[in-house]
């Protein structure tokens, strides 16, 4: 209906439905599809008149796992063409797979814009040492006198901001402390998210 509406031949929807993995489910109704083919057809209907830019709401909404992953793929494929790609989404760990420039807004204001890896960056120092030792308290004292931040994550490894790995392992040997983890953390796009945001983003 939507290919006839827009003027578009019959062979144009079957290719665009082969696209999106619906050719087995062409002839059923609407209403029996799942919100998940519901996405795809979205997305079929916007790739009808083959478009230089694509704007996807949330494409990735009611789509189980597997989905989603053919969702990045078939979103990779469209840019790898040549075309421009426009995606707004809640999902911060699939932009991260997913994206080549992010934009990040919050209350309807630029908060910041760059490649993945430049925002990323930009919270470099937002980035953590993970520790496992079972002279949790000693080691936390010595990094305490260094002024470095420690906490506990629930699995009761010692999380410590304000000192890198190496220092981290220094204070431990000038302490007698043996360590079984450690490891650097860098922030995920969520915890840069909400720290670009924070007290910007309406209450929702």
């Amino acid at each position: 209906m939507i290919c006839a509406a827009a003027g578009f031949p019959r062979q144009r929807a079957d290719e665009v439905l082969a696209t999106v993995g619906l050719t087995p489910a062409a002839k059923r109704k609407f209403k029996g599809y799942s919100l998940g083919m519901r996405q795809r057809l979205g997305i079929a209907a916007a790739l009808l008149g083959d478009p230089k830019v694509l704007v996807l709401d949330e494409p990735a909404n009611g789509l189980d796992p597997e989905g989603i992953r053919w969702m990045r793929d078939l979103l990779k494929a469209l840019a790898a063409q040549g075309r421009t790609v426009l995606v707004s989404s809640h999902l911060l760990s699939e932009m991260q797979l997913l994206a080549d420039d992010l934009v990040i807004i919050a209350a309807g204001k630029l908060v910041r814009q760059g490649t993945v890896d430049d925002v990323m960056n930009s919270m470099a120092h937002s980035a953590v040492v993970r520790v496992r030792t079972p002279q949790a308290d000693v080691l936390t004292a010595a990094l305490t006198e260094l002024k470095a931040t420690v906490t506990t994550n629930g699995d009761g490894a010692l999380l410590v901001g304000g000192v890198d790995a190496p220092g981290v392992g220094r204070a431990a040997l000038k302490a007698g402390v043996e360590l079984h983890e450690l490891t650097m953390e860098r922030p995920d796009l969520e915890r840069v998210f909400l720290e670009l945001t924070a007290g910007k983003a309406a209450i929702r």
